[in-house]
């Protein structure tokens, strides 16, 4: 718009034209307010009823809250404002009328559940809250980039639409693709292989995943961020150093650019970025410490997978970021490479938030023989990955990385309690629409 002035630049002493929602009026008799929203804040409009003209009044304390409206009018200082400014109008145009009945309360004076929230997004967004969780995660993200770049990382971009799934099983979501079957991509686990196998050596991508699992748990979604890397001539060790400094970097950037938005969620004064490097514990070590804190009811056993309630109890012990590693091979995917010096060992790391899981990673089997028997042991057709697997023929250096859960990291970060409300439009197993 022409000329528009936005509210958080209002200047007193000057003629403004603002644009935004009406987000609240207040009727005194004689005098009355609009109170008028914008993506930088908010500012009163002052309605003076017997200095002013009829239709103007009217107009102004007429339109129904959430409306988009115009105001040009002098702008003077007012100490009880809500931003210590208001305009007294010379004009008010409606652009935008909105219905009087509101599925839910923008301003936020009134309640409402997920569901409806998220079944009526845009009006969600209007307010400073939920704005703000969605400005963390864009700096998040912004964070995870530099970071990546700073380590000599190239941004690809993979498909999300492929001939097989990346682990194979069932939690695939079929499609049909010029008549044939073809999958919504689990990962771009594959493909940043095969890139890391070229000269570019060392890659990232944050985009999108999709698993047809049928959890219905405020941690799942069917289809999530991953934030990926893979590095040419890294072992796990790296892999992990590179996985800290990402997540690090992430709670830095919040702290450092995002201080008005945790003051929005009312975490400004307890949030802490992790202060240095992250525990590391062996699986062993892991499932030691949960079988001693007495929370589950059957002992853990060698080369079971964590249960969630393992997983927190282990989280309260821990109380902080820390990675599992030297998990079983048996139970990681074929592609993790075993331990040069005990097969039944895994190079599969994760990384933990004292919460859950947020990232998964390892250093990569690199040998062509190794790669099929890793196949063959899960029960996998290595011909259906020919297109992967024959690369492995011409020359596959040593390489390591991890998926990163951008949710999750989100909700962790904030302490959200559902994962979907880190997630602009979620997809579950009762949601495909907004």
């Amino acid at each position: 718009m022409e000329n528009r002035t936005y509210t958080a630049d209002a200047e007193p002493g000057e003629t403004a034209t603002v644009a935004g929602w009406v987000h609240e009026l207040r009727d005194l008799g004689g005098i009355a307010f609009l109170i008028l929203r914008d993506t930088t804040g908010k500012i009163q409009i002052k309605f003076e009823k017997d200095e002013m003209d009829d239709d103007l009044v009217e107009t102004g304390l007429n339109v129904a809250r959430e409306s988009v409206i115009s105001v040009t009018g002098e702008v003077d200082e007012e100490p009880r404002a809500p931003t210590g400014v208001e305009i007294t109008p010379d004009s008010v145009e409606v652009i935008a009328e909105a219905d009087t009945e509101l599925p839910l309360d923008p301003s936020g004076k009134v309640d409402a559940e997920l569901s409806t929230r998220l079944n009526n997004r845009t009006l969600d967004l209007r307010k400073e809250e939920v704005q703000a969780i969605f400005t963390i995660r864009a700096e998040i993200q912004h964070a995870a980039r530099e970071t990546f770049r700073e380590l000599d990382c190239t941004e690809i971009n993979t498909p999300k639409i492929v001939a097989t799934g990346t682990e194979g099983g069932t939690e695939l979501f079929p499609i049909t693709y010029f008549g044939e079957e073809a999958f919504m991509n689990q990962s771009p686990q594959l493909f940043k292989q095969l890139i890391a196998g070229s000269n570019v050596e060392r890659v990232f991508e944050i985009g999108p995943i999709f698993r047809a699992e049928e959890h219905n748990t405020p941690r799942h979604l069917n289809e999530a961020t991953s934030i990926d890397f893979e590095g040419a001539f890294c072992d796990q060790n790296e892999a992990m150093d590179v996985a800290e400094a990402v997540v690090t970097a992430a709670y830095e950037a919040v702290a450092e650019n995002c201080q008005d938005e945790l003051d929005a969620l009312g975490l400004a004064e307890e949030f802490e970025v992790p202060s240095g490097e992250f525990p590391r514990l062996s699986y062993e070590e892991a499932i030691e410490r949960i079988n001693a804190t007495g929370e589950l009811d059957e002992q853990l056993l060698w080369g079971d997978d964590l249960p969630t309630e393992g997983e927190v109890a282990l989280g309260e012990d821990v109380g902080e970021h820390y990675f599992i590693t030297d998990w079983p091979s048996e139970i990681k995917p074929f592609y993790i490479m075993d331990q040069d010096d005990d097969d039944q060992l895994s190079t599969g790391f994760d990384l933990m938030h004292p919460r859950m899981e947020l990232v998964s990673g390892g250093q990569r089997e690199h040998r062509y023989d190794h790669l099929i028997e890793g196949f063959e042991q899960q029960g996998l057709d290595p011909e259906a990955f020919d297109y992967y697997t024959k690369m492995f023929k011409y020359g596959m250096p040593p390489h390591a990385g991890f998926g990163l859960g951008g949710e999750r990291l989100v909700m962790t970060l904030l302490g959200l309690d559902n994962i979907r409300e880190g997630v602009l439009f979620p997809r579950d197993r009762q949601r495909l629409s907004p």
